[in-house]
This record gives C-alpha cells, structure tokens and sequence, in this order.
C-alpha cells in the first residue's frame, strides 16, 4: 500500500470505520469538547498500538473497549500536527474490532474552525461557526486517520445553546433538550455511507430553511435564506441530470449552506449538505458551482483519490462532469466555451506559479509540502483537459460518458491512485489500446507547465470575446474614442468573464485604456463577483490608483481565496499600495479564516 505523506495513521496495521461523536460547542470559549469513539478493526495479528493524526487537539483520556489504555503524543510537525499513539491494554487479532474512545478538546486557534462573534453574522444577534476538514484539518477538531485511503460511516450528538442550529455532513436525525444543560439542546446526525474524514462537518448558526425540491433544503441566515431559495432553484433538475450522466445518487438530502462571506471556497461537496460561499448570490457562475457540487456526490465523495497526490481524480473528473451538465442545459457550444475557458485558467495558474513549478504537475508530490500551499487550479483543469482529450480521442461524449459511468461504478466507496484509473481506462476501451498507447501519459502524470497537447474547442461563442479583447490590446490612444456602450450588447455574463480574463493573460494595458473602459462600460456598477474581481485586478495591474480602496473592500469583505489571494497579490505588486495592502491585511488578520490568513500571509511575506 502507498504511505499518505500527509498522515501519520498507518490504516494498513489497522483501519477506523465508524465514528460516534458526542460534543459540545462552547462559544465562549470557542472549542468543541466532548468524545470520539471510533470503531477500529486489526488488519494484521498481534495488534498492539493505533496512531492517530492530531492538531493543536487535547487529549484527556483513552479508553480501549472500557479499559483505560495508555497514549502518548509524538514530535509536531509544522502542518501535520502531532501523532497520537494509543497503546490497547489488550492484543488484537486480525480481523478483531475494538471501540476506542477518546475525550477531546479542540483548540480555540484549530485550522478546521471559523467562530464569530454576533457582529461577524448577518443577523448581527447570535454566534455562528462552521468547520473546513479539505484537506488535512478534520485532525484539528478531533483524533482520527486523516487521510483519504480510509473511509468511515458517523453518528454523531452535538450540544448547542438552544436557539441555535446545528448540521452536519449528514442525515438530520432529531434533536432533543440537553439533559445537561437546560440552555442546549442536542442535534442528533446520522452518515451511513462511509466517507473519508475530510468530508466532516459541522455548522452551527441561527439557520432557517426553505425546500426547493424532493430532497433539497437551503439553508441560510434570516437575511439571506429566500434570496439563496430562489438563487438555488436549478438543484433539483441538476441533480437529475447528474444521475442521468453518473448513475444514482446514493446520499438521500442533498441540502445547500449558505456560509458567512469568510468561507474560503466557491463550495465544499459536504456529504447531504453543500456549504456554498454568499458570494455566489451576485454571480453568475451560481449553476457552475452547484453543477460541480452536485458533481462531487460521484467523484470525489463515492470515488475518491487515496492520497492527496492524486488530486486530480476528485477534481478532473468533477469538473467534467460539471461541464456535461452545463452542456445538457445550454448546449454543447456552451460545454466547449466553459472548457476553452478552463484552459485560459490553466494558462493563468501556471503563468503565475511558473511552467517549471513541480506543483503545476497532474500527479504531485507532496513529501514535506502542505497540501493546502500546493491548492491550485492545476487538478481541475489540466485534470479536465485531459478527460476532454480522451473523450475526442476514443469516439466523443457519448462514448465517454459510458466509461465515466463505469468508472464510478467499479470504484464506488473506495479510494484509488491515478494507476487505478488507467487500468480500468485500459480494460474499459480494450478495443483502442493502441490510441491510448499513443498517449504522451508521463508527460501528461509528471511534466510540470501546459499539457503536451491541446484538445480541440468549439470557438463560436469565444470568438466575439476574443475580437473584443484583441480590439483594446491592439488601440492606440487615437483608437479610444471608437469604443462604446453598444460593444457588448450581444454579449452574455459568461463572455463579458471571458474577456476580462483574456486581457488579463496580456501584459497590463495602458492606464488611458481601463479608464475609457470604465466610462463606455461602468464596470464599477456591476456587483457580480466573477465580473468585479477581473476588472479589478485588471485596473491594479495598470496601475490606477482610483481602484485601490475598491480591490481592497472587495478583498477583505469576502475570503473566498480565488478572489481575495490573487487581489491581495496585485495590490502588494503595485508600489502605491503595497503597504495599505500589508496594513489591511494585519487589520483583518483576526477575523479572517485560519487558512487564508495563513496563505496570505505567505503572499504578502508576512508568515511568521
């Protein structure tokens, strides 16, 4: 068996498959404490130790089957943590299971926990938190195996101060009144599929909910809930074009979340419930988020990569399944426009990080390196653009759809390496091995950069983008009166992204040109976020200053990291507002998500 390098648990002496969490969460002194009893079977003889992984926890007690048993923390580590080594009072036999239940306490600076105070929330009156486990942090909440290679069913009781609500990533199974505490009450939770422990989690806030569909609540603040129903309302028929491509869905709820503005993704595909980032609410990649959520029920949460090295197979697979459903509903013009357009992406990440950035390779190693510092857009789309590649290789959509479909039924419920999937690639398509032996696969597995090939795309609905882009590169001062309000009349949401995305892979246009932009187009009054963060990385990379103060606002007042890094990184980048850049983010460091302070700390070289 392949070693994670992100864990110390070694499932190969001995592997966790059922965790019963009962906690509390103590807003005043913001830590989950409770006990964790994991269910845990020797799978080889003469069993006597488990190590477990853990960060920053506290560990109060160890009991074996009821017996005390002894546990001894080893050496930190700067991301890992610190193993946790329980030693059985008792032997086990191969094939024996034993119940190890451990008293816990996380800590109030745990990497998996965002708390807030009532004024952080929308409703200004009540405390709210919410967990974030991808990659390697659900170790920050309690003891477990942490890494991907091993799967777990939960049943969980948390106790929250009662007019609050709790969730999880999991089936709602009751709630009841504390025996404890006549001012909590107990939400009870139930996952039967067995999942690994990055897809834990927890929310618990003054929620309210609306149905959308059969098996689809929103859930939100007050303020935001009927505004994210009516966001929202494409789920179902979503998740039925989903099971149409990948078979069925085999989680029952599939609910949303709506998380404060300092969530760092667009989305997490939390098993029955998707956390989504508010951002979405002013945005029109609403459908590509969800579509790539819904995607995760299959890819990525029913197979899944064993390590985090083999990334790409959650996200490559997701995005394309993201990209059939975006097909199925706009058309196939607008499947190639997405997928040309993820190819741009690729090209921006890997111009950023650098083509000889052992990160920007498909299959990566993550020996001493931080999964989370190694987080880019690299899995999704060069894992895209190789699917795509395939799939006009061996015959076209229809063709692979039906590997993909298979694909997801020979793995389900387990977790694979990259080598898993080409074998069955290889036997799936035993007609074509001689196309697949044509396949430059080292380069596309191991070669840092751009992929050795390109597939083919649809260019009609880029083409007027691309002319549009071309136009403003290519004018000289003289040429600016010739620009208009009419130029993008024809022009949808997606392709005015699309445009700004091309120029932004261009070097920085001339200051005169992004204020004639503003005056014929008034990007400053458009509040979809995919749009406004373009544009205003676009005007810090020609150098207005005017812009400052609104990069800045649009960085701090949300966390997602795809807006709020690559705008922390322009403004540290431009001479006039590196230092009110650095100041900000010292001012807002506190109440920002552990993770994206921690990342852009390191942006702005102020990690300490």
């Amino acid at each position: 068996a392949m070693a994670d390098p992100s864990s110390f648990a070694s499932p190969a002496c001995c592997l966790t498959r059922h965790l019963h969490l009962r906690c509390r969460a103590d807003f005043g002194a913001r830590v989950l404490r409770g006990t964790a009893a994991l269910t845990a079977r020797a799978e080889r003889e003469a069993l006597r130790c488990l190590v477990l992984d853990t960060k920053d926890v506290q560990v109060f007690k160890v009991t074996v089957n009821g017996q005390d048993a002894k546990f001894a923390f080893g050496e930190k580590h700067s991301f890992k943590g610190t193993p946790l080594e329980i030693t059985f009072p008792n032997e086990l036999r191969r094939g024996q299971e034993a119940i190890v239940e451990i008293s816990f306490e996380s800590s109030p600076q745990s990497s998996a926990l965002q708390w807030f105070t009532p004024e952080q929330t929308s409703g200004k009156k009540h405390p709210f938190l919410f967990s974030q486990c991808q990659a390697i942090h659900c170790r920050a909440i309690f003891p477990c195996q942490d890494t991907p290679a091993v799967k777990l069913t939960y049943y969980a009781e948390i106790s929250v101060p009662k007019e609050l609500v709790a969730l999880m990533s999991a089936n709602r199974d009751g709630e009841a009144p504390d025996p404890e505490d006549s001012a909590h009450k107990i939400y009870r939770f139930s996952q039967n599929v067995p999942i690994p422990c990055y897809l834990f989690a927890l929310v618990v806030g003054a929620l309210e909910s609306r149905k959308i569909g059969p098996r689809t609540l929103v859930w939100a603040e007050k303020e935001l809930v009927d505004k994210s129903a009516y966001e929202f309302s494409e789920a179902e028929a979503m998740l039925k074009t989903a099971e149409d491509l990948a078979g069925p869905y085999v989680w029952g709820q599939y609910d949303l979340l709506v998380l404060p503005p300092s969530f760092p993704y667009g989305g997490m595909e939390n098993p029955c419930l998707t956390f989504v980032t508010p951002t979405l609410l002013v945005s029109i990649a609403v459908i590509k988020v969800i579509a790539h959520e819904i995607s995760h029920s299959w890819t990525g949460n029913l197979v899944t990569n064993k390590t985090w090295e083999h990334f790409w197979l959650n996200e490559g697979h997701t995005v394309y399944l993201e990209r059939r459903i975006g097909g199925r509903l706009f058309g196939e013009q607008f499947r190639h426009f997405q997928a040309l357009g993820g190819w741009r992406e690729l090209q921006n990440t890997i111009n950023t990080l650098g083509d000889k950035n052992p990160v920007t390779n498909l299959v990566i190693n993550l020996d001493e390196v931080d999964p989370d510092v190694a987080y880019s857009s690299v899995p999704y789309e060069k894992g895209f653009a190789l699917l795509f590649y395939l799939e006009q290789l061996l015959g076209g959509p229809d063709v692979f759809i039906g590997f993909l479909k298979a694909y997801v039924q020979k793995f389900a419920y387990k977790s694979i390496v990259t080598e898993d999937w080409k074998k069955f690639l290889y036997s799936y398509f035993k007609d074509k091995v001689d196309i697949l032996d044509k396949v430059d696969w080292n380069s596309w597995f191991h070669a840092p950069g751009m992929p050795p090939v390109k597939p083919t795309y649809d260019t009609t609905l880029s083409n007027a983008c691309i002319a549009l882009s071309q136009r403003w590169i290519q004018a000289k001062e003289s040429d600016l009166g010739s620009f208009s309000s009419a130029d993008l009349k024809e022009m949808s949401s997606h392709q005015l992204i699309e445009f700004l995305a091309l120029l932004l892979l261009e070097a920085p246009l001339p200051l005169s040109h992004v204020q004639r932009m503003q005056e014929v187009y008034d990007f400053n009054a458009i509040n979809n976020s995919e749009i406004r963060f373009r544009w205003l990385r676009l005007c810090i990379r020609s150098k207005w200053e005017e812009a400052i103060p609104l990069a800045l606002k649009m960085a701090t007042d949300q966390g997602r990291m795809k807006f709020t890094r690559p705008l922390f990184r322009d403004l540290y980048s431009f001479d006039k507002s590196r230092d009110l850049a650095v100041k900000t983010f010292l001012e807002h460091r506190a109440s920002m998500h552990p993770v994206t302070s921690m990342l852009v700390g390191k942006d702005l070289k102020q990690d300490q």
